[in-house]
């Protein structure tokens, strides 16, 4: 099963695309009306993805025991997808009965909430004590009445390294002795120049200085964003000092200036061109689809700098569909515990119901292809801080690229390359500019 590529950097939506969310605004069509479906009637629902979820397998369950639901998944690349939502909300129509939504994105449609079914008309609110406070709340309207989605995933960050290119650098490649390499990311830095010095043949310590930036930001308690969605880029000390640290690794030669999800980067991969990238709990399933002969080579260490997050999504049901309740009751399955782990253990996506991370099957769960590295490799999901506001509301400040690499790629991935795939034309659209990490909705 190919892996959703998730989202490092998000894009900009258009000006054109901005005013139509901007037009949509609250505003609805009044209260979605039940389901006209007569019991066993045949009804059709489609759910729109932005690529490979895990969900296949599910829906072929799912089925069993609802026999009158035909489900029909359509899934285009991220930044289409997200506009075409914007669009077909503004038009009333297109739109499909359930759509995922990417936390970067999040805000801009809870701010709409006549637009979206809410999903508590279904007792659908009865979920809030099994998911992370912070994640459930990413999924209510701005007021908190209204519960407009449900989490499918959070992205624990973590490191992922080549064993065996440490190996040839002279530096330890078991996972605690890496992590214990850099508990800072000037220690960080610091490993990558021994890296630097030992001149392994063809491979930079890591692929790009821009995931450095974003994974430093969502670290700190504040980013480009304060309270108020003021810009403070430029007083904001924890900013400057990533925007420091990201163009040092640039200056020491660290990197292989490789635009994330671009063709050289995608191969990259394969060809150990780097030996250190940024990892979120879905990145493990991107490496397995990009670098099928490096089992083994690969493992999980903990991420510089603590804790943080990166990426995850929300199911929603707009309310232009004509079967509101069927897909209510859909999202409620998908997202559902059991659910959640099994999708984890297929695609490496990360469950945002925390009670999951101390179930044994979660927790002995591992990966051949890292090593056997457990969950516990990567770093517990932490609140997503005001990194960036919603492209929604205003456009994000555009930071120069730490790294001279020329023009940005604008490779985007096939459905195939897409989970998390959640994924695949984030930063290839603008991959060496350092604008924001990923802009994380409010927790």
């Amino acid at each position: 099963m190919a892996p959703r590529i998730h989202r490092l950097g998000l894009p900009l939506l258009t000006a054109s695309v901005l005013a139509l969310a901007t037009a949509c605004g609250g505003g609805g069509d009044g209260t979605a009306a039940e389901s006209s479906a007569k019991p066993g009637e045949k009804i059709k629902l489609t759910v729109d993805l932005f690529g490979d979820f895990g969900f296949q397998p599910l829906y072929e369950e799912y089925k069993k025991t609802h026999p009158n639901i035909e489900i029909v998944e359509n899934v285009t690349q991220f930044n289409d997808h997200h506009s075409n939502l914007v669009k077909r909300l503004a038009t009333n129509a297109g739109a499909g009965d359930v759509a995922a939504v990417e936390v970067g994105y999040i805000s801009t449609f809870t701010a709409q909430p006549g637009k979206f079914v809410d999903l508590k008309q279904y007792g659908l609110d009865k979920r809030q004590p099994e998911y992370l406070g912070w994640k459930w709340q990413q999924g209510l309207s701005k007021d908190g009445s209204q519960v407009l989605g449900l989490g499918t995933d959070v992205g624990g960050l973590a490191m992922c390294y080549r064993k065996d290119l440490f190996k040839k650098a002279g530096l330890p490649d078991d996972r605690e002795k890496v992590s214990a390499l850099w508990p800072t990311w000037e220690e960080y830095i610091a490993t990558g120049k021994k890296f630097a010095a030992a001149n392994v043949a063809g491979a930079k310590f890591v692929d790009s200085p821009g995931e450095i930036f974003r994974a430093m930001v969502n670290q700190a308690p504040v980013g480009l964003y304060d309270d108020q969605d003021t810009i403070i880029v430029e007083s904001n000390p924890d900013v400057k000092k990533a925007w420091d640290l990201s163009n040092q690794i640039t200056q020491e030669g660290l990197t292989a200036k490789l635009a994330a999800f671009s063709p050289p980067w995608n191969t990259g991969f394969a060809k150990g061109s780097f030996a250190t990238i940024i990892c979120p709990a879905w990145m493990t399933g991107f490496i397995q689809e990009q670098a099928k002969d490096s089992a083994g080579k690969w493992d999980i260490a903990a991420v510089p700098g603590g804790s943080g997050n990166s990426g995850g999504s929300h199911l929603m049901v707009p309310k232009q569909s004509k079967h509101p309740k069927e897909a209510a009751e859909l999202i409620d399955f998908l997202t559902s515990k059991e659910n959640q782990a099994k999708v984890f253990k297929e695609e490496g996506t990360f469950p945002s119901i925390p009670s999951l991370y101390d179930d044994p099957s979660i927790q002995t769960f591992t990966k051949p292809f890292f090593g056997d590295a457990p969950p516990s490799a990567r770093s517990t999901p932490t609140p997503p801080r005001r990194s960036s506001r919603s492209t929604s509301a205003r456009r994000r400040p555009t930071c120069a690229p730490p790294s001279a690499t020329g023009s940005a790629a604008s490779s985007r991935a096939s459905r195939r390359r897409t989970r998390r795939g959640r994924r695949c034309s984030r930063t290839s659209r603008r991959s060496n500019e350092l604008p924001s990490s990923r802009g994380h909705a409010e927790a």
